[in-house]
Parts: structure tokens; sequence; C-alpha cells
């Protein structure tokens, strides 16, 4: 693990980096600098609970409260159709996927900021920021998943063979994240509007997603748009391996096409960005 001093300024040499790097840099990053990722996940979790009167309570709470809210105020009274599962495991599974990735994204928005003496002084490839912050959520959504779990027991939904296949969505979900994750993570450096404007932006992406409602809701018409949004495909796919119905080959596919187009884009922009974060900060 390389980390090069910089005694509060970047270097020479490191401040004439390659502005773009590819998939393939990135990656060996990850994997070259992984004990110090490590590192920066499991600081993160530590922060993140440190001195709280619950602690990773939390983490059940915030979508089991949402869950009994959506339940009454979407299920009980608007009535809204739940695709044959009970209305608590239809809106537990869509907030386990959202409640991920809205935590994760703000997280790594907020990375570079929040790591500001980190980078003034040393240097490391600085994608491990927001990758750190959206791999230590993955651990809350494991937690949280056990309360998934035991609502199928309680409503006694057969558990499938397929559910072996929900690693691989979570996969789809972390890439997704970290895509948008770098790019807000960039943005925010230079625009420190971001973190205003972000959870706003999240709160419209909410009612922009199969949340609420099941895609069967939407127009035929209008369908192709929402499939535009990966956390669709993504809620979409869970929703079906947990009820054991055939999966949305289709809105999950276009869902596999954006992440793949965002990570790229996001990979982009943020190392074209990276070798000015210790000056505008």
């Amino acid at each position: 693990m390389d980390i090069i001093s910089t005694k509060g300024t970047e270097i020479p040499q490191l401040a004439e980096i390659k502005s773009s790097y590819g998939i393939t840099q990135t990656v060996g990053d990850l994997w070259h600098y992984r004990e110090l990722l490590y590192f920066l996940v499991w600081k993160d979790i530590k922060v993140k609970y440190k001195q709280t009167a619950l602690g990773i309570t939390w983490v059940i709470l915030q979508p089991l409260a949402g869950m009994v809210l959506f339940t009454l105020l979407f299920g009980r009274v608007a009535k809204l159709p739940s695709d044959g599962l009970p209305y608590p495991i239809f809106y537990y599974a869509s907030l386990l996927a959202w409640t991920y990735f809205s935590t994760a994204l703000i997280s790594a928005s907020n990375s570079i900021l929040s790591n500001t003496s980190l980078i003034t002084k040393v240097y490391f490839p600085r994608i491990l920021l927001p990758a750190a912050a959206v791999t230590s959520s993955i651990l809350d959504l494991a937690i949280a998943s056990i309360i998934l779990f035991g609502l199928l027991i309680f409503y006694q939904v057969p558990l499938t063979s397929k559910l072996v296949f929900l690693p691989l969505i979570l996969v789809l979900l972390v890439i997704f994240t970290l895509g948008i994750g770098q790019f807000f993570a960039a943005l925010n450096v230079n625009y420190r509007d971001i973190k205003h404007a972000l959870p706003f932006i999240i709160q419209l992406w909410l009612f922009a997603s199969p949340v609420v409602y099941p895609m069967s809701m939407v127009p035929e018409q209008y369908k192709w748009m929402v499939s535009l949004n990966p956390i669709a495909g993504i809620i979409e796919a869970t929703r079906a391996l947990i009820s054991g119905y055939s999966i949305p080959w289709d809105i999950l596919g276009i869902a596999c096409a954006v992440t793949v187009i965002t990570f790229i884009l996001g990979i982009w922009y943020f190392q074209r960005t990276a070798r000015r974060f210790a000056d505008v900060i």
C-alpha cells in the first residue's frame, strides 16, 4: 500500500497524472490499494455509529418504519396493487434497495469534502473514498435483509431457488451507486450547492422509481422511460426473485446497460477532476 506524502500539496509528478483513467486502471487501483480501502471502509462504519444511542439498530429502523408507513398509506388506504406479495414484504423489499442507494449516494457525494485533511497530505487514488462510502453501506443492507427473510417466513412466502440470484442484483446496485456517487463526489468539490440539492433530487427520484407502486401500474407507453432508471429494474427484479415470478429481463437488461454507461461516465468525470481536488478544497 504505497501512500506518498505531499505535505499539504500535490507533488509535481502526481499533478501531471493523466486526467482520464480507464476502467481497467481504476479497478487496478482499487485492487492495489485494497488494504487502504479496507481501512477507509472500517473507518466509515465506526464513524457512522459513534456515540449513537441505538447504534446499528438504526439500520433496521429506517426501512422498517418506512414499510409500516407505506403499508398503511399506500396499501391499506390507497390500495395500490402489490403484484401478489403481502404489502409489508412488497414495500420492505423495495425500501431495502432504495435505502441503500440513497444512503450510500449521500455518503459518497460527501466523501471527498469530509476527508479534506487526508487528501491534502497524502497521495492515494481518490476513487477509494467514494468506493469506501458505497462499500461500507453494504453492511447496513446485509443486516436489514435479515428482517426481510423473517417477513418471508412469517407470511409463509416460499423461499425459492431464485433467491440465490439476489447477490447479482446487489452487485448491479453497488456498481450503479458507485457510478452516480463518484460523479456527485467530484461535482460536490467544485459546486457546494450539491449537498443542498442532492436530498431534493433523491426525494424526486424516490417517486420516479417503483418503490411505492409496481411497474404494472405504469402505462405501457411510458415504461421505457421508467426503465432508464436502473433502480426500477433492480427493485422489480428483487420483487420477482422473492415472489418466484419470472424476472423482467427487458427492464433488467436496460438497467444493466444504463449502469455500465453510468459507471464509465462516472469514472471519466471523477478521474478528470481528481487531480485538482487538493487545490480546490
